[in-house]
């Protein structure tokens, strides 16, 4: 079964989240824009430069700590030489977030200067994180919200019913995330969002993807593969490994056969929280 069979698009989640997003846009002066560390291309909308319309950004690349450090790191240099500052974050963790807040402050600067120029009145610089499902929007603003941090509602000159949270002195960050559907016409690409996860498992067929997965682990990392499951050997075929790790691992059904879809959703899990090592998926330049 081809993966395009395998997983869901829906278009009119893609137009419900544009709108949403151009509307938040009008009332912020910065945008954040996190990806996922280990496809940090995969995982970010391709009308994304329509719809920020020269809006300074901030790309954050998130779940740094399940990622290949040195791909990262080329990343990183990547959207630097794309004219966006770049940095490596754990949004769970904190690593890295005060190094995000010191860069989106760095590029509100040439905004704040404007207002200035205009004889307005200095102000914070106001925030919005955007970003595809599950990428870990809310987890960074529960974690700017922490420490130092506190809730304010309607303000003058700002939308109503719009809440903020005030990031030390001269930083509010928008309370909603930005929620951009990722649009995955190229399977390979949806082939990475469901297996990072994000896209949800409803809706995609959770063997076949994990089965493209241990073709991508045995061809690219068979060494790992074979430690994490305590396999001798690999075979050919990725339904062949699955059962075998299966098996290993005990996951059968009445009258011994192996649970194949137990099997997947253990690897996938595995995968996701970093059990089986830290990969990156897009690799610079590709």
């Amino acid at each position: 079964m081809e993966l395009e069979t395998v997983i869901q698009w829906f278009p009119g989640h893609m137009v419900k989240a544009k709108k949403m997003v151009r509307e938040n846009l009008k009332i912020v002066d910065i945008v954040i824009e996190l990806v996922d560390a280990r496809i940090p291309s995969s995982s970010r909308n391709p009308d994304l430069q329509e719809i920020l319309q020269g809006k300074p950004r901030v790309v954050a690349l998130n779940k740094a700590d399940l990622a290949d450090q040195n791909l990262t790191e080329r990343w990183t240099q990547v959207f630097t030489r794309d004219g966006c500052n770049a940095v490596a974050i754990n949004s769970t963790t904190g690593q890295g977030v005060e190094k995000l807040v010191a860069l989106t402050k760095k590029a509100g600067e040439p905004v704040m200067q404007k207002l200035a120029a205009k004889g307005r009145k200095p102000r914070p610089i106001r925030v919005m994180i955007l970003g595809i499902p599950n990428v870990g929007k809310s987890s960074l603003i529960n974690k700017l919200a922490g420490k130092g941090a506190t809730r304010t509602g309607d303000r003058p000159g700002v939308t109503r019913g719009k809440q903020w949270i005030r990031v030390g002195r001269d930083m509010e960050l928008l309370d909603t995330p930005g929620i951009l559907w990722p649009k995955f016409d190229d399977p390979e690409v949806g082939f990475k969002l469901a297996v990072t996860g994000a896209i949800k498992e409803e809706v995609i067929n959770v063997e076949q993807v994990v089965l493209k997965l241990l073709k991508y682990l045995k061809d690219m990392h068979p060494e790992k593969l074979k430690a994490r499951y305590k396999l001798d050997s690999l075979s050919e075929k990725p339904v062949e490994i699955l059962a075998d790790i299966g098996a290993r691992r005990g996951l059968l059904i009445p009258g011994g056969q192996v649970d194949m879809e137990k099997a997947a959703r253990v690897i996938l899990a595995e995968f996701r929280t970093g059990k089986l090592g830290r990969f990156t998926l897009d690799l610079p330049g590709s």
